[in-house]
């Protein structure tokens, strides 16, 4: 079986690309292919996000697994066939967490594929701008007076009156 993915770069134009790859890649080989595919080395650090289909950030799958839990999920780990089950499953693919090159992925149809020449771009539409747009990240609470906490020096204890023994 082969998936057939539309990647989304996240810009003011349009700009795509179908990706028809093996179902048992993993997401370590998917994230190369997608960077290529838009013109990038795939040198910079990159994350998967599990998705709903309002496009709502979940899980994060890394490149590289850092946790101290051997189990946990990195791409190395993680195949296409593991998160994206049917038609119409998403992922939100970061790519260079300097730049913040933010790309839509979504499972558009499995099909029957027998060849052993994948991955291929099978649809490649606009071209990504020079530099990545500018990002808002806007936090659960955008109210200043729950952060007038940190103004005040009163609400921190000064450093040579903590006991650092019982810690």
């Amino acid at each position: 079986m082969a998936y057939k993915i539309r990647v989304i770069l996240d810009v003011d134009q349009d700009v795509f690309r179908d990706i028809i790859v093996n179902e048992t890649i993993n997401l370590e080989e998917l994230h190369f292919t997608i960077a290529k595919s838009f013109g990038f080395k795939g040198q910079e650090m990159a994350s998967f996000y599990l998705s709903d289909h309002n496009w709502e950030q979940g899980e994060e799958i890394p490149l590289f697994d850092m946790s101290e839990d051997e189990n946990s999920f990195s791409m190395a780990t993680c195949t296409t066939s593991m998160v994206l089950k049917k038609v119409g499953d998403k992922l939100i693919y970061v790519y260079d967490f300097f730049s913040m090159w933010t790309f839509f992925v979504e499972l558009t149809d499995i099909i029957e594929h027998t060849d052993d020449d994948l991955p291929v771009i099978a649809l490649s539409f606009g071209t990504p701008p020079d530099e990545a747009p500018e990002k808002e990240f806007i936090g659960e609470s955008t109210n200043k007076d729950d952060y007038d906490v940190f103004d005040d020096e009163n609400n921190f204890d000064n450093i040579d009156d903590i006991d650092l023994d019982n810690y």
